[in-house]
């Protein structure tokens, strides 16, 4: 799974390259070309942009920082996935998607010195981003809400055990007191018996 993870996480930087290229040839002259309107508003367009930043251009210009920080993240996660540490397949593919949105992008930073954007969301007044940072937030916000789940799930699950061994100690506890209390009472009928036995022995002598 490993291996096919990382094969599909090539697939998508390919796609991401390919798209950037697409985007310098036919929306760089135009500078914008509109994609989908409604009501006389522009809800989609493409727009070229050079992001001297990170996804959604944070971090502007800070190239060198965000080259050794995205080559360190990615090694890291690399090394994660080859070396069997992460064997859940749902984190198997959302290190997939986070390898391919920081590998696009750190191509454009050290060959371009800047990324390539052209994904216009107007209706929202978003940043103009690109398909690398549509992999890197969608799968670092599943890998987030995959691990949530898993310690909601592991919580409760381990609530439901320490309820399950508190049981067995009741009932035990409760059968030991029942046990004494029957014991006293047999033990006290005994007691009983061998008086009542005593002073009918003693009546006899005395006659």
């Amino acid at each position: 799974m490993t291996y096919i993870a990382l094969a599909a996480a090539a697939l998508l930087v390919g796609i991401d390259q390919l798209t950037k290229y697409l985007a310098v040839t036919y929306i760089k002259p135009q500078g914008t070309v509109n994609l989908l309107s409604f009501g006389g508003n522009e809800w989609l367009n493409l727009t070229y942009k050079e992001n001297t930043g990170a996804a959604f251009s944070i971090l502007k210009d800070k190239q060198t920082f965000l080259i050794i920080l995205t080559s360190i993240v990615i090694l890291g996660v690399i090394i994660l996935m080859l070396t069997k540490r992460v064997k859940k397949t749902s984190y198997i593919w959302c290190f997939s998607l986070i390898i391919a949105g920081g590998v696009g992008n750190l191509i454009d930073r050290i060959f371009n010195s800047y990324v390539v954007d052209f994904i216009d969301f107007r209706i929202i007044k978003f940043a103009v981003f690109n398909f690398a940072d549509i992999c890197a937030v969608t799968g670092t916000v599943f890998l987030m809400l995959f691990y949530i789940a898993d310690e909601i799930k592991a919580s409760k699950e381990k609530k439901k055990k320490a309820f399950a061994d508190d049981d067995p100690s009741e009932a035990s506890s409760e059968g030991e007191t029942t046990e004494t209390v029957i014991s006293s009472a047999e033990a006290s009928d005994k007691k009983d018996s061998g008086t009542v036995i005593k002073a009918e022995i003693r009546k006899k002598e005395d006659k």
